[in-house]
């Protein structure tokens, strides 16, 4: 049998510009990369669950937005994991851009009494996404989506951070966590980029179930599904907030927040 890496499956060699740590097809003919897609769940199922809520409560279109973009984001990321392929390959990339940017209107948008359309802001953040995808699309080079990725990951940190501090600091422990829960995401991914070789002769040695734990790929995307998550119901909560709504986060199953909102009470 040849190694791991060298396994060929369903969808052939890979054509996108990245292949990850896990061992292409180890775990299934179907799927290049079985933790690294199945791991993409948290980006779809909450979110859709977020978006009915959203729409259940009548809150702003730009939060149901919110809420699919990072469904969307899933999808794609599902679609590269599972088949290695260029054009998955984008359909993951761009869609972080787009969710990213989705998240900075919402977030920069909260303090308005009316739901107005900001259109310089609107037409600033369409041109930063239509600008890097054009330039990926012909450069190809996964550095610089990185790098236009973590700008727009800065711009919302710094505006979360204001919020937290200055305007509702008794969102400090939902503003923090989401920005824990992403960053510790971001250190298990660079671990597994880093030290990809010791960890794939680690699993080697170890039973299968328990050599997925060290999937560090598969962990970024759970930590960063439920950091992003977690930005959207603080981006949310500061917005009903100021609205004078009543939000409130609700725990199905005792773990997972979901937000309600009830609307501000009639003076009589």
């Amino acid at each position: 049998m040849a190694p791991a890496a060298d396994r060929e499956g369903y969808w052939g060699s890979p054509t996108s510009t990245l292949d990850w740590c896990e061992e292409n097809y180890a775990v299934s003919y179907y799927i290049a990369e079985f933790w690294n897609t199945v791991s993409n769940l948290i980006f779809i199922v909450p979110p859709i669950c977020g978006a009915i809520q959203t729409h259940k409560d009548g809150l702003e279109k730009r939060y149901l937005a919110a809420y699919l973009c990072l469904t969307a984001v899933g999808l794609g990321s599902w679609c590269f994991h599972m088949t290695l392929k260029y054009e998955m390959q984008l359909l993951d990339e761009l869609p972080m851009i787009y969710s990213c940017c989705v998240f900075v209107y919402c977030l920069y948008e909260c303090f308005k009494y009316k739901n107005t359309v900001n259109y310089p802001l609107l037409f600033l953040l369409i041109t930063y996404s239509f600008v890097v995808s054009i330039v990926y699309l012909n450069l190809k080079e996964p550095v610089f989506h990185q790098i236009m990725y973590g700008t727009l990951v800065s711009i919302i940190v710094l505006r979360s951070v204001y919020i937290v501090l200055w305007v509702y600091p008794w969102l400090r422990g939902l503003g923090y966590t989401s920005l824990t829960v992403f960053l510790m995401g971001f250190f298990l991914w660079n671990v597994d980029n880093i030290f990809c070789d010791k960890l794939r002769a680690l699993r080697e040695k170890m039973p299968p179930v328990v050599g997925a734990v060290t999937q560090f790929h598969a962990w970024w995307h759970i930590l960063t599904g439920l950091g992003s998550y977690l930005h959207i119901l603080l981006s949310l909560y500061t917005r009903t907030l100021f609205l004078k709504h009543r939000p409130k986060v609700k725990f199905i199953f005792g773990i997972w927040p979901v937000l309600l909102v009830e609307p501000p009470k009639k003076l009589c």
